[in-house]
């Protein structure tokens, strides 16, 4: 369904360094680098898409949306929890701690950060406790 998302960030070297451990650990790849654009994408291995890119925006400064996220699907549980710690200690601000969101579906675990330039993401695993995302 999606092709890629893009999230503009103020400090390419600090977003970078930010977001590379938490894509690893979400097993996801570098697949793309500019360090003199400022633009950076990550994808799972050996898929074309979607993409996730960072960018600083052509057009100056960069804004985080109001209201806007980007949602990462994690393999399972366990690894929405280690993400947002993950997150937390590379300086993103908490947004939602790891925890079940019945509101959305019984089995919605997710959490939620600002990153540093102030985007919201979410870490979400929709399977119930124990199961294994298929395509995470």
């Amino acid at each position: 369904m999606l092709s890629h998302v893009t999230i503009a960030i103020a400090d390419f070297e600090r977003a970078l360094a930010f977001y590379a451990p938490i894509m690893a650990r979400l097993g996801l790849e570098r697949s793309w680098y500019d360090g003199g654009q400022g633009q950076a994408c990550f994808r799972a291995p050996g898929h074309g898409r979607p993409l996730f890119f960072l960018t600083c925006p052509f057009e100056g400064e960069a804004l985080a949306g109001n209201g806007g996220m980007v949602a990462f699907l994690a393999q399972d549980r366990l690894v929405v929890r280690e993400v947002h710690g993950l997150a937390l200690s590379l300086g993103a601000r908490d947004a939602g701690a790891p925890g079940l969101r019945p509101q959305y579906h019984p089995d919605y675990y997710g959490a939620y950060f600002r990153d540093l330039d102030g985007n919201k993401i979410c870490v979400v695993c929709h399977d119930a406790e124990g199961e294994v995302a298929i395509g995470a």
